[in-house]
Formats: C-alpha cells, structure tokens, sequence
C-alpha cells in the first residue's frame, strides 16, 4: 500500500468508529431497556434517519478506500485518483463531523447526541484532519476539475475483465441507441420504440441474473448494476425496462413453482414476456400492510382479482403482471397477503387494457417517462388456479420483502446513471458556456460543483457495488442496499440540480437535456422505498443489530 493510501483507511475506520459510538448514545434513547421500542423510535426520527445517513456515509467511505486499493492493485492510481480520493473523502468526513444534510433543511448534528466533544476528537484524527484540510480545498478541487475538463475520468475497473466488458458494451449501446433519442421521447411523452427494446432483449438486458438453464445470461447484481448503469445514463427509462424483468423473474426464480420457472423465466429473459410490479395502492404507499385488493377463488378453482393498484410502470404495454393481493380477509396485516403472476394482453395504442376486468387510466408525470405510469382498476379480473406464485397463500409480503435487495441495489444503478448524464451534461456546458469573458468552469463555484459530483459518484459507485457483491455471494445485504438507494438517490437529485444550476436559465428551458434529467432524477428518492422510509428501516436495522 502506498503512502497515499494509509489516511484513507485510517480515516474510515475513525469514521465507523465514530458512528458505532453515535449508535450507542442513540440506542440508549430508543431501545431504553435493550429492545428498540418503535413508538419512541418514531418519535425520535430526526436522530434515528441522522444516525442512518451518518452510517451510511461512513459506509461509503469503507467503499471508497476498496476502491482506491483496487485501483492502485491495477497500476490506475494516478493523480486523478488521488484528488478524488482527498476531495470525497474530505467532504464526507467534514459532513460527519458537522452535520449530516438528510435533505434541503434537515441537517442532524453532534449534539443531537450529545457527542460534540467526541465528534471535535473525530475531526482531530490524524488521518481525518488531512482529508479535511489538505485533502478537501480550493486547490485540490479546482486540480480535479481541470483534470476532468481535460477528458481524464477515475478509475472504474470493478477487478473482472467480463463485468468491464459488460460495461463497454452497454456504455456504447447506449450511446449510440438511447442517448441521442431520449430527448425527444421525453418532450413527446412517448414509449420507449419497441425495436429499441428488442434490441434491449437481444443484448440480454432482461435476462442478466436468470439462470442459463432458462435460457438467462446467470449473471450476478454486479452484472445487473452496470447495465442498468449504463442504460440510465442514457435515460433513466432504458434502464428501468430492466428493473420490471429483474423483479419478475427474482419472484418466479426464487419462489415459483418449477411449471411458473419453466413457463415465464425464458420468454422473460428473452424479452418477449414483459413484466410490471402492482403492488401499491392509493391509500397505501409505501404501507403494504394495509393492502386492500382481493384475491378470491372462484367457482372453477381459478382466481377473481378486485380492488385499485396506482404508480404502475410500463402496465399498458406488460404481458405479466405480479399482483400483490390479500387472499385472507380475516388475517390483518402482512400475514392474508399472496402474490399472484397475471398474464394479461399486452395493449395498443387504441385499447391500452382490452382484457376484461381491468381497465387503467395514465397518470401524466414530470419524467420518468417511456413507459408511463397508470392507476389500475381491477373488477373481477381472471387469473388462472395456476397463478398463484409457488402455489402457497400467505407468504406474498415474504416473496416481495426478498426481491427488494435486488431493487433497491438496481434502483440505486439507475441513480448513478443518473448522475453520471447530469455531470456530463453540466461540463458540457461549463466548458462551452462564457460569461464575463471566460467559460462557466473557470468560475471556482461551478468547477467546485462538478468536482464534488464526480466524487460522490465514485463513492456512490463503490457503495452499490459492494451491495451487490453481498448479494452475489448469497449474504443478506438489506441494510447495505439501503444504504446504495439512500446515498445515491441523493446524489442523482443533486447532480441534476447542481447541473441545471450551471445552466442558469436555459436550464429551466424544455429544450435543454438538463431539465429532462432534473425531473427523471427527482423520482429516485420516492419509488423503491423513500428516503425517510429507507433511513428509518437502516437505522432501526442497525440499532437492533447492536
């Protein structure tokens, strides 16, 4: 290890050590008698959310130390990589020590804790004190952002000569098929073309983690996150079409029948099923215990399904649809819920839901769009005897709760995505752009924006990375892919508005790309679990897990 990497390591391990003292003091508020008690948790909230996004940067800095010694494992641990490594490592080390921002004007702080003194004796380590002075400055940061301007990019090696391939290939694909279109998709309001989704199929986008034996690639979530990395970086829509399929097939794959895997696991893989989740309803957001549509057996031994659905992505357009239900009436809460896989008929342009028993009305959105969102009606919409996932009522909350690792790791690909077209389209602009006779970058507030996007990106990255390594290696990674959706949603929405900020007016104009990512990336701190639902469930975790 060189010389440059030693504080990096330090510094994290003063950071987790400062963190762990965080969840004792906060353990002591919300689990009194060595058990949390979730009505003081609640009512606590402002420090349990502080605690979890303080841990999670911790994290994140865990990740960007990895990251630092695998590139310099590869010889790739240049100057670039050095600056990035001070600047990120700087600010995140600043920020626990300060104050932790949760969002625009909730910032948690020491002293929420009663931990002043011992937050002043994490700023005064060594290793964290160089970071925050000499790594995190006005030279430093005005050297990285010089270095970007001038093409140079860290270093994204992920150590696997097929997953850099992968990336490659999708970064050109998407490129090429995606990024040039996306724009006028998005002013237009329309789908996604179908020969570009074809194209998705063939590349093998919708069979990623699907076994080989169901005609799948039998790729990890590594796999999964760059695809779905690179898609969204061309548009956060073309990466999303895959997160459908990916949550279909982890349900069948993980929980079906052996008929269920053998009958929809190929022609998910090979694009010609397309899948959509239905799980939220209107009076129940992110409340799935309280999840009101019925399923009900019928006569014939098959299913009748009744109830409302909203916020359903790509339904006009998906051939399958698993529907969260409750199948016992009498059964309150999670244990009367099933999932059920719905074949349906894939609509058209003139009868969007031509079955009978459902119908759908679109719900007109900022972004995110090329797939459309829906609120669906169901009224006495068949299902066959076959259709209930595993053949077992009861265990649909079970199933579900599984797939969310996966998704939330995905989803948080998606918002390095994201990221990635935001920074992209704000250096464009800070380079082309002059005001007072220079460009934009020369401006020490717009370079100081663009080199903290790249930062957070890469810890961002590495964090979701991580995740993902976790889950490829069959260890339970709820807490850390959590932390991957909370971080790097985050990072997206302020990568978009910082970008449009670079901008100035013609941001907020609608023939800018800038204003279309500002709105895809709003999304990303609201589906999948939002921000305060995320932080709640990664500091209630990890206080239990003392």
């Amino acid at each position: 290890m060189t010389k440059d990497l030693i504080p990096i390591r330090a510094a994290a391990r003063a950071a987790a050590e400062y963190t762990d003292k965080v969840r004792a003091r906060l353990a002591d508020m919300v689990a009194p008698e060595g058990k949390l008690d979730h009505d003081i948790a609640e009512r606590e909230q402002h420090s349990l959310h502080g605690y979890a996004w303080m841990a999670t940067l911790s994290a994140a800095l865990g990740a960007f130390a990895e990251w630092a010694e695998r590139a310099e494992n590869s010889g790739s641990f240049g100057e670039l990589e050095k600056l990035v490594l001070g600047v990120g490592t700087g600010e995140y080390c600043a920020q626990i020590a300060g104050g932790v921002v949760m969002s625009q004007n909730e910032v948690v702080r020491p002293s929420a804790y009663g931990l002043d003194v011992e937050a002043q004796a994490f700023a005064s380590n060594p290793a964290v004190d160089y970071f925050i002075k000499e790594g995190n400055n006005a030279k430093t940061r005005a050297a990285l952002s010089h270095r970007l301007a001038e093409g140079e990019r860290p270093f994204e090696g992920t150590g696997d000569e097929t997953l850099d391939m992968i990336r490659d290939q999708f970064r050109a694909f998407a490129a090429d098929r995606i990024a040039p279109h996306a724009h006028a998709w998005h002013l237009t309001d329309a789908l996604i073309p179908m020969e570009v989704v074809q194209e998705m199929a063939d590349l093998g986008v919708f069979g990623v983690c699907i076994a080989e034996e169901f005609g799948g690639l039998g790729l990890g979530k590594l796999a999964m996150c760059l695809v779905s990395e690179e898609l969204s970086r061309g548009w956060i829509c073309a990466g999303s079409l895959g997160t459908r399929s990916e949550i279909a097939s982890e349900l069948i794959g993980e929980n079906g029948t052996e008929e269920q895997k053998a009958k929809f696991l190929p022609r998910i893989a090979d694009g010609s099923i397309l899948p959509t989740a239905v799980f939220t309803e209107p009076d129940t957001g992110s409340d799935l215990a309280s999840v009101r549509t019925r399923a009900s057996r019928t006569p014939d031994g098959n299913w009748r399904i009744d109830g409302s659905k909203t916020w359903i992505t790509h339904a006009a357009r998906a051939d399958l649809m698993t529907i969260l239900c409750r199948t016992d009436q009498n059964t309150p809460g999670y244990g009367g819920l099933s999932m059920f896989l719905a074949e349906k008929t894939r609509g058209t342009a003139q009868s969007a839901f031509p079955d009978d028993g459902i119908a759908g009305d679109e719900i007109e959105v900022l972004g995110y769009r090329g797939m459309k969102e829906y609120t669906l009606g169901f009224d006495g919409f068949a299902v066959g005897a076959d259709g209930l996932l595993g053949g077992a009522e009861g265990q649909g909350f079970k199933q579900l709760m599984r797939t969310f690792e996966g998704a939330r790791i995905q989803t948080a690909a998606r918002a390095i995505g994201v990221g990635w077209n935001a920074f992209d389209l704000g250096l464009r602009y800070a380079m082309q752009r002059t005001q007072f006779g220079k460009p934009l970058l020369s401006f020490p507030r717009v370079s100081d924006k663009l080199a903290m996007m790249v930062c957070e990106l890469v810890m961002v990255r590495e964090l979701t990375y991580s995740a993902a390594r976790h889950k490829d290696r069959g260890e339970r990674c709820d807490i850390e892919a959590g932390m991957a959706k909370l971080l790097a949603a985050r990072v997206a929405w302020a990568n978009a508005d910082n970008a449009l900020q670079i901008h100035g007016g013609n941001g907020y104009a609608l023939e800018y790309e800038i204003s279309r990512v500002l709105c895809d990336a709003r999304i990303l701190n609201i589906f999948e679990g939002a921000g305060e639902i995320q932080a709640h469930i990664i500091g209630r975790g990890l206080v239990a897990a003392r």
